[in-house]
């Protein structure tokens, strides 16, 4: 006779552990925006939140991997929503794609350091980042479906790689302003 499994619920997340969780975000968001991403360690954001390092590890086993991902993940969502709200509210695809790679580099250039310093996280290969390829590529292909949409939605999305504008602002000494106006300069040119 075959035995009949029952399968339980997941356990509700209990408050208190939702509470820690935003806690430690929240001192781990403002630690770094004080001292840096390299100064940060796990032991300062357990404390700044006021738990303990088991209660951190219990939620980033990683440490600050893991910590960095969540702040990138509460930001991404952020950017994310903005940019669906755009897009539904109609207009140019070319002022949206425009404003999406502004938007996007300004995203990877402020949040460099974590994206950088993440481990295991090759570049823009991250999950979360697929989302921006595929919204760059959708609006090239409103823009001009006769374009190879795979290799120019490639040619812009490494121009946002974190090692790309790391080598651009770090080694070629690129502020911030010329890229974005460079940027633009070669999305008008793509889809001209």
């Amino acid at each position: 006779m075959d035995e009949i499994q029952i399968l339980a619920e997941p356990r509700p997340t209990r408050a208190d552990a939702v509470k820690n969780r935003e806690l430690l975000i929240l001192a781990a968001r403002d630690l770094i925006a004080e001292r840096g991403v390299e100064a940060v360690t796990t032991a300062m954001v357990a404390a700044r939140a006021g738990v303990g390092k088991g209660t951190l590890y219990r939620h980033f086993p990683n440490g600050m991997s893991e910590v960095c991902q969540a702040l990138l993940d509460e930001c991404q969502r952020h950017l994310q929503d903005r940019a669906l709200r755009r897009f539904r509210a109609g207009g140019d695809p070319v002022d949206h794609l425009v404003w999406f790679m502004e938007e996007a580099l300004r995203f990877v250039d402020e949040r460099r350091p974590m994206l950088v310093t993440m481990e295991g996280v090759p570049g823009l290969a991250h999950p979360a980042h697929w989302w921006w390829m595929q919204t760059i590529r959708g609006l090239l292909g409103q823009i001009n479906p006769q374009l190879d949409l795979d290799y120019a939605a490639d040619a812009l999305y490494v121009m946002l790689d974190p090692r790309t504008v790391q080598f651009q602002r770090e080694t070629r000494g690129y502020s911030l302003e010329r890229m974005i106006t460079a940027l633009i300069e070669v999305v008008y040119k793509l889809v001209d």
